[in-house]
This record gives C-alpha cells, structure tokens and sequence, in this order.
C-alpha cells in the first residue's frame, strides 16, 4: 500500500502558533474550594492556559518542540515556547499539581512527562533553547511521576474505554517518558504494574469496540503498553491471546458532523489507532499491521483539512504522533 503523505512541518507550526495564542474558549476543569478560588485559566495554569483545556495545551507545547526537533526553523513558533516553558511558570504548573493530585489523572500527567522528555531530546541534540526548556520542565516531569507510581500501586482495575482516562494510555506514555528520562526505578514500578494490571488478559471483545466519541482503541491501547513491557518471546503469545483478531480495529470509523466536538473524537480514533498498529507492527514484525495502520492513517490525516476548534486544538499532535511512529 502506498504510504499517506504527511503534511508539512510547516502546517504542523502553524497549528501550534494558533493553539498557543488562542486563550478563549478554554474548558475550565478546577474544583474550586471557595469563590475566592475561581480564577482565569491564565492565573491558574500559568504555561498551559491556551488551546482549549490543560492537557491540549500541554501536547500542543509537545508537538512544537518536536516539529523544531525535526528541523523546521520557525522563530515565532520558538519564541512562544521559550515564553512559557520557564522555571518560574512551570514552577506554578507543579505547585498546582502537587495541590490537585488527581487533576489530568493520567492522560494530562502522560503529556506532561512526554513533553519533558522531547525537550530534554532536543537539548541534549544541541538545541540551546530546548536545553533550557528541559531544565524548566524536568521538575513538571519529577512531579508526575511521583504522583502517577502511588496512584497506579493504589489501581485494582484499570479503565478500559476510549477517552481520556483510559488507564493503558496514559501509562504507555508515562513508561516511555520515564525510560527516556532516566528515573529508572518510576520505569520499572510502571512495567511491574502494567504486568499485574494486564498480563493475565484474553479474548479482547474487539467487535464491541467503538463507541461514539472513542479517540482512543482500548484494546489497541492495552496491546501498545504491552508492547513496551513485554519482551518480544513474551508479547507475541500475550497478543495472539488478547487480540486474535485484530482486523476487527482496523476499520476506518467516519465522521458524520466535523464541528461536534465529541464526534470529531473519531478522527482521532484513526490516527491514535493508526500509531499503535505501526508500534506493534515494529515489535511483532507484522507487515498486516502496518498495512492497516496506513489505511487508518490516510483516513486520519484527512481531519486536519476541518479548521474548526473543536479539531485544531488536539488532532495535529495525534497526527505527528501516527505519523512519526510508522
């Protein structure tokens, strides 16, 4: 099958520019413990208090460090990086995260520590102003992961659905960023925890996958963490047992209204399903699956024509993400 053509790195900044300049509408999640705790998102989140909610802006933040990682040369793009991702708004990011410990509990925490970990890549490759963001968010990072080790110890049952606190998700990218960034021993709790969690698991009921506003496959989810504990003499029967069928995610899902912002999910079902395929593609060499991956990536890849909010605000960096792991 012919691969699906990325769009330029230069379509992929300008979503960012825009996202990191767009304060309002802004989806306020903030339990607010008197009236004299109900403020601005800016005042609350001093980094990431654009692109619609806490978390879009964080991956927004991702997904600019990682098209200037690639190599497009956008100065606005890096000036507005460098403006939020300092010591001293960072520092207001943690301290709201050591106040709320379940606040973005775990998808935003995973975008956190993934953000974290392209800046210190970027760093360490040479580029002095991700060196600086590394250093700003390398406490963001520390923060997460102290939270997210006890939080998982505590979890008896994971949730298993295709939206934001999708348990196997939020870990897969929470391990990665913590091999990445060294804490090794937040690393090894995760993959022990994720066997203890997943490892006995058979028969994924694939056929009842989807519902209506799943931007995340919850099998494919699962299969993708596994992926990343597993070793390949171990993830291969574990997979032919949870998933025995794994042609029954690969159908492209369709969207009927592009400006609902819960129907627009299934654009984002494309393209998350379509960077789990090509992982697991990669670690149990199966051309079938990166063959699906591709059908479900040139579906996905569609979305980024719709212009409104409800899309430009989170799909670009699911996008980048399939894309980049094919």
């Amino acid at each position: 099958m012919t691969h699906p053509a990325p769009p330029p790195p230069d379509r992929y900044a300008a979503v960012v520019r825009a996202n990191l300049t767009t304060p309002w509408p802004y989806h306020l999640v903030h339990l607010a413990g008197s009236p004299a705790d109900v403020r601005t998102p800016a005042e609350l989140y001093p980094a990431f208090h654009t692109s619609f909610d806490w978390h879009s802006c964080v991956h927004m933040h991702w997904l600019g460090v990682e098209v200037l990682a690639a190599g497009h040369e956008d100065d606005a793009l890096r000036a507005l990086l460098s403006a939020n991702l300092t010591p001293e708004r960072v520092a207001g990011e943690v301290a709201y995260l050591r106040a709320h410990p379940a606040f973005e509990r775990p998808y935003g925490w995973a975008w956190a520590a993934r953000l974290a970990a392209s800046c210190a890549a970027a760093g360490a490759a040479g580029d002095p102003a991700a060196a600086a963001w590394a250093e700003a968010t390398a406490p963001l990072a520390r923060t997460v992961l102290d939270l997210v080790v006890p939080w998982v110890a505590r979890t008896e049952h994971p949730v298993r659905h295709g939206v934001h606190s999708n348990t196997a998700f939020g870990l897969a990218l929470l391990l990665t960023a913590a091999d990445d960034l060294g804490h090794d021993d937040a690393a090894d709790a995760l993959r022990t925890h994720a066997r203890r969690l997943y490892g006995a698991d058979r028969g994924w009921p694939a056929a009842w996958e989807r519902s209506g506003h799943d931007f995340l496959s919850p099998g494919l989810a699962e299969a993708d963490l596994m992926a990343r504990v597993l070793p390949p003499d171990e993830l291969a029967p574990w997979f032919a047992a949870f998933l025995p069928r794994p042609d029954e995610l690969t159908a492209p899902a369709r969207v009927v209204d592009p400006t609902d912002g819960h129907a627009v999910h299934l654009d984002g079902l494309n393209l998350s399903r379509a960077g789990a395929l090509f992982r697991l593609a990669r670690a149990l060499d199966e051309s079938a699956l990166r063959d699906a991956g591709d059908r479900l990536l040139a579906a996905g890849l569609t979305s980024l024509a719709n212009d409104d909010f409800v899309a430009t605000h989170w799909l670009a960096s699911f996008a980048w993400d399939a894309t980049t792991s094919r």
